[in-house]
């Protein structure tokens, strides 16, 4: 499952490849079970995960006897990686949540000011839809949030493979992932 923008993008996922997207997917529904109320239009995307979570699920797990080592960790490191990326987006929620408060602004003022509606915001804020790079800065500069409080750094273990592969191919043995990894 491709980095969501926006959640109408859930729309367009044909299937969940691996573990990665169930614990995604499972994360997000689990974010819609509790906006709903804010936003009824959120059903049919959670219906379409719950969907894509029982077609994965009955695919990947239903046979108990043929489950290897190797799925259940690559379960528990998917897990970890989402917990990881919860973190992140749980922090920044809070600091920037801080900032308004101390600045007394809400949410849908912040969405004034990035031309957001206020169903929009709630996703944002959540971790549902992504920030664009321009919202980050206007937040970094309007609220004074350090941008790596706001910009995650991390790369996804498929994006780091295909990154240390290129600089194997360009041989350059000095260049290479500087930052530790996420797990």
């Amino acid at each position: 499952m491709k980095d969501i923008l926006e959640i109408q993008d859930i729309e367009k996922i044909e299937r969940l490849e691996n573990e990665y997207d169930l614990q995604k997917a499972s994360l997000l529904e689990r974010k819609l079970r509790l906006m709903i109320d804010e936003s009824p239009d959120l059903k049919p995307i959670r219906k379409r995960l719950r969907d894509l979570i029982k077609k994965y699920e009955d695919r990947e797990w239903s046979d108990f006897k043929n489950i290897s080592d190797f799925k259940i960790k690559e379960s528990d490191k998917a897990e970890g990686i989402i917990n990881t990326e919860q973190k992140f987006i749980n922090k920044r929620k809070e600091t920037i949540r801080k900032k308004l408060k101390e600045f007394d602004m809400t949410q849908q003022d912040l969405g004034v000011i990035l031309e957001h509606p206020k169903s929009y915001m709630s996703e944002l804020i959540n971790g549902v839809s992504q920030f664009t790079l321009k919202d980050l800065v206007i937040i970094h500069r309007v609220l004074g949030i350090n941008l790596n409080t706001l910009i995650p750094t991390y790369l996804q273990s498929e994006t780091r493979d295909k990154v240390r592969e290129s600089i194997t191919k360009l041989n350059k043995p000095k260049l290479g992932l500087r930052k530790k990894e996420l797990v």
